[in-house]
């Protein structure tokens, strides 16, 4: 008999989506900030949900209707018709609104620790779909590219029609990330904006091109060559669109490549950037001339090495 649980703590990590071509469908986790949400059971059964966050970030909604944690963890009670009053706590650990899969790791932590606690036993199909639930609130529609990378690690693919898929493919451990993120304040459903600028209507050859691209990536993480994969980061269709919104977009883009970088894009909606190398030793040297790029904008920033996340998971409970 499975023990009865009145409290469960779990962690979910950043992520980035799109790696250029691949717009809501690609997403791949990072082993660099991390979300952690802790949910408590309590012994009233009125359908009540408390959400709290540990640092006092008044950028994040604490109604639980509009917070991404607890916005999951409403549908899934919904679902199954769970009536204990619950709080949730939320420790930020990723940062909010830079293009680095925020509101995806608060719910990605949130539907991993509520199934655990309520032995939901929810398929990966059903857990991915509700932590995207979350992300209505912060981009106005469900998408999964940031979540299945959170809730499952590293580099996955996803596609919503006709039914919810998703398919995991192991990454190259010669694949090294580096993130530069700017220090900058971003408008509130900052997600929503980005989505709003990208072209409604594309053309014939613009979409054979990404498709071609994008095809690249896949190939290159299933046959663990790093070279071949960071030969297909180049979007011509929504990077184009969103790169304006970025100060010093272009020059950041050429330091890195000039740095080494075997491949450059904007990390998500941004306006963090990401490049590829397969170097330990050109990495630091990367992530040095992206800050000067966004310096060159009088935009401070800052740098990370970082490798591939593993998923999210429990890591306390009782």
């Amino acid at each position: 008999m499975k023990e009865t649980l009145d409290f469960c703590k779990a962690k979910a990590s950043s992520s980035t989506a799109n790696l250029g071509p691949g717009f809501d469908v690609f997403g791949l986790g990072l082993d660099l900030f991390y979300d952690t949400v802790s949910i408590k059971k309590l012994a009233t059964n009125h359908g009540k949900i408390r959400v709290t966050l540990q640092d006092g970030n008044t950028t994040i909604p604490s109604v639980a209707s509009e917070n991404t944690a607890s916005l999951s963890v409403m549908k899934i009670a919904r679902k199954y018709n769970i009536k204990n009053d619950i709080d949730i706590n939320v420790v930020k650990g990723v940062p909010v609104g830079l293009g680095l899969g925020s509101s995806a790791a608060s719910s990605a932590a949130a539907v991993t620790a509520f199934d655990e606690l309520f032995r939901c036993e929810l398929s990966e199909n059903q857990l991915l779909d509700f932590a995207a639930e979350g992300e209505v609130s912060s981009a106005g529609v469900k998408h999964y590219d940031n979540v299945v990378a959170s809730l499952f690690g590293g580099f996955a693919i996803v596609r919503t029609y006709p039914t919810l898929q998703f398919s995991r493919i192991n990454t190259p451990k010669d694949l090294i990330l580096v993130v530069c993120v700017p220090k900058i304040v971003t408008p509130a459903k900052k997600t929503k904006v980005a989505r709003s600028v990208i072209p409604r209507t594309i053309g014939l050859e613009d979409h054979t091109r990404n498709l071609a691209n994008a095809c690249m990536i896949v190939s290159g993480f299933q046959y663990q060559d790093t070279k071949l994969l960071a030969s297909g980061i180049n979007d011509i269709i929504v990077e184009p669109a969103r790169k304006n919104s970025i100060p010093g977009y272009d020059k950041i883009r050429s330091n890195a490549l000039q740095s080494g970088a075997m491949a450059v894009t904007i990390s998500g909606a941004g306006p963090s950037m990401i490049a590829l190398t397969n170097s330990r030793n050109d990495a630091k040297r990367i992530g040095k001339s992206m800050e000067e790029g966004f310096a060159d904008s009088k935009i401070e920033s800052q740098s990370y090495v970082c490798g591939v996340s593993k998923g999210a998971k429990v890591i306390s409970k009782h």
